[in-house]
């Protein structure tokens, strides 16, 4: 900005285009008026490059140096137009003392006003009022741009705190999906083993590898969601997150636990954005995990059917609730996913069966295949 304004300043096309105010007669500089002409029209050109940085320090110099410039009687320059840039620097990036500076301007412009009319000036008072008012309307638009940026960088503040907020929520959900999950199943398989250790001894060794098993797992998720508390930037993150693939494992863990689990799908598997692939786990995993706790070795069914731009889970506990008090329930799990659900546009229902007394959640989850 600084060097074009002071390459126009010196280009003979434009160079008497500039604001004006004094009109006093015309003094044509020769010798060491000249250079002082050159010096002044460099005064309101070049600090324009500290005009974001400094805005103060801008504006008095370029100011200093156009009520100089008008009082002597200099020509027109395009120079001066370096006071309405500096005026409007000011007022879009000063951050202190904005009043007061604008008091002390207003005085400067003034005392500038008063000498004019004293040099004689045919400028009138409404005149001296009028380019008074151009030059409040440029600091009014700087000050303008200067809010807008500001509450600009609120909402962006704001909408960070809500990101932030969102993660933790979507973080503490999956927490308590997988301590729930692991440790409801390793407390089954603790009870199985506990009896197996009476009456068959060779099977119990099974249960507690099955045990051992399910507890590696666990910590491996639990690492990773520490990971992501940690914000270490690490790209692996998204690879690590249970996905459609490893349901067959949530049923083969839940086998293991005792749980007679059947797993059925229809439908063409089609890759799934993260976030749909991982509510579908959760689902499976979260149903799972209550039919160990209140419903112990009753059947259990897993449907999935794969659409185009959505997925359907459905799981299915038949036989009364014979729950142990051993694994009691947060009441968080399938509430939690209910909100994960819907907040991917699709809908989750939960309920007994009223037939047999059984227990069925069902979830449609929308998608389109990636």
């Amino acid at each position: 900005m600084a060097v074009v304004v002071t390459v126009l300043a010196f280009t003979p096309t434009v160079a008497h285009i500039g604001p004006e105010i004094g009109d006093l007669p015309r003094h044509e500089p020769g010798g060491v008026g000249a250079v002082v002409g050159v010096a002044l029209t460099l005064a309101m050109c070049l600090p324009l490059a500290v005009r974001s940085r400094m805005p103060a320090v801008c504006l008095s110099v370029i100011g200093t140096a156009f009520a100089i410039s008008q009082a002597l009687g200099y020509p027109e320059t395009f120079g001066k137009v370096g006071i309405l840039l500096a005026l409007y620097a000011a007022g879009a990036h000063l951050a202190r003392f904005r009043r007061t500076f604008a008091v002390v301007l207003t005085a400067g412009y003034a005392v500038l006003a008063v000498a004019l009319h004293n040099l004689g000036s045919p400028q009138r008072f409404p005149d001296f009022v009028a380019f008074y008012l151009v030059l409040v309307v440029i600091w009014l638009a700087g000050t303008g741009v200067r809010r807008w940026r500001a509450e600009e960088a609120e909402r962006r503040r704001l909408a960070a705190e809500v990101a932030a907020a969102t993660e933790r929520a979507r973080i503490a959900r999956d927490l308590h999906d997988v301590v729930t999950h692991h440790v409801t199943a390793m407390v089954v398989q603790a009870d199985a083993a506990q009896f197996l250790l009476d009456s068959a001894p060779e099977r119990a060794g099974t249960g507690l590898r099955a045990i051992s098993d399910t507890g590696r797992r666990a910590l491996t998720e639990l690492r990773t969601l520490l990971d992501v508390l940690e914000a270490t930037g690490e790209s692996g993150t998204a690879e690590r997150t249970p996905a459609l693939g490893k349901i067959a494992d949530l049923v083969e863990r839940a086998r293991l636990s005792g749980q007679p689990v059947e797993l059925s799908e229809q439908g063409e598997p089609l890759p799934r954005s993260v976030d749909v692939e991982l509510a579908t786990y959760r689902v499976v995993q979260e149903a799972l995990t209550n039919a160990l706790k209140h419903a112990t070795l009753n059947p259990t069914e897993v449907r999935i059917r794969h659409g185009q731009d959505h997925i359907e889970v459905e799981v299915i506990t038949l036989g009364p609730a014979v729950g142990d008090a051993a694994t009691p329930s947060g009441g968080r799990g399938l509430t939690g996913l209910r909100e994960r659900v819907r907040m991917l546009g699709g809908d989750l229902v939960f309920g007994g069966l009223p037939d047999d007394g059984g227990f069925r959640v069902r979830a449609t989850i929308p998608g389109s295949h990636a």
